[in-house]
């Protein structure tokens, strides 16, 4: 659709489902079907000239000029090619993308010019908690990264007065011109004043009690930002703006980390995989 490309990092989201319905069904026929799938993923292609992955292949030009090479939602990927079995990547690849530091209000993290979304989709499954490699713990990073944010938008809240501790949180989303990458700091995106409920759903585990409370004001006192999906992918109150879509990858991560504060259950099925350990271990990821 749209002259799309075969995705590498939307492959790596789907294997992350694959896996985790694997450990958890227990049943002959899944677990055959799962190893299937897994395990024709060729990485040695994906990598065959590149320590750095590319964001995907069309059979008219052949693999995109675009590289996985900054900190984001990346890690998926490269755990998973680390992982594999049956075509792994070379353990190189972890070290080849870059960790540009950011700071804001006195805080450092490990960042990117990207929207809030990339601290958090590898987190879905991938529990990073106590673990570090030679460049950070990654979990606390992310909880750094989601209160700099936090902090952004009430600083924004000069700007637009809809943002506040009750309500905040900007990333890739609908708007009423259409989808927009946004997020910050540093600002990225014509903001508006919009909210997208996934940005503080997305980031339960990190932020639990602050973006519980976000997530309450908007089922509380925004009537029209909830159906019988959930969120709608985004709203504006200043402009009286309210998204009539629900977006399944939004959905998704607000589902999944939801679940990980509520239990930590797709953390903790999805790591007994010997594909997430493999992969960690191999990316130099310990316990301290």
């Amino acid at each position: 659709m749209w002259d799309s490309e075969v995705s590498s990092v939307d492959t790596a989201i789907l294997l992350c489902g694959i896996l985790t319905c694997r450990q958890h069904f227990r049943r002959r026929e899944i677990a055959q079907l799962a190893d299937l799938i897994f395990n024709r993923v060729d990485w040695t292609w994906l990598s065959e000239d590149t320590s750095l992955l590319p964001h995907g292949w069309t059979p008219e030009i052949g693999f995109l000029p675009s590289r996985w090479d900054y900190y984001s939602e990346l890690m998926m990927m490269y755990l998973l090619g680390l992982g594999s079995s049956a075509h792994p990547l070379r353990e190189e690849t972890w070290n080849a993308w870059k960790r540009l530091n950011f700071e804001y209000d006195g805080m450092r993290y490990i960042g990117s010019f990207a929207p809030l979304f990339v601290h958090q989709y590898s987190q879905a499954w991938f529990d990073f908690r106590g673990k570090r490699d030679k460049y950070t713990d990654y979990f606390q990073n992310s909880v750094v990264a989601t209160d700099v944010h936090r902090r952004f938008c009430l600083e924004l809240g000069k700007q637009f007065p809809d943002y506040s501790e009750d309500l905040w949180g900007i990333t890739a989303s609908d708007s009423e011109q259409g989808y927009v990458v946004w997020g910050g700091p540093p600002s990225t995106g014509p903001i508006d004043g919009t909210v997208v409920p996934s940005a503080a759903a997305g980031s339960l585990p990190f932020l639990p009690q602050a973006a519980l409370h976000v997530l309450k004001t908007i089922r509380s006192r925004y009537g029209s930002a909830w159906n019988k999906y959930g969120f709608v992918n985004a709203f504006n109150p200043l402009k009286n703006w309210y998204d009539t879509d629900v977006i399944g990858i939004d959905t998704g991560i607000t589902m999944l980390m939801a679940e990980n504060l509520r239990t930590g259950f797709v953390w903790n099925t999805f790591m007994k995989t010997a594909e997430a350990q493999r992969g960690m271990q191999r990316a130099g990821l310990r316990k301290y």
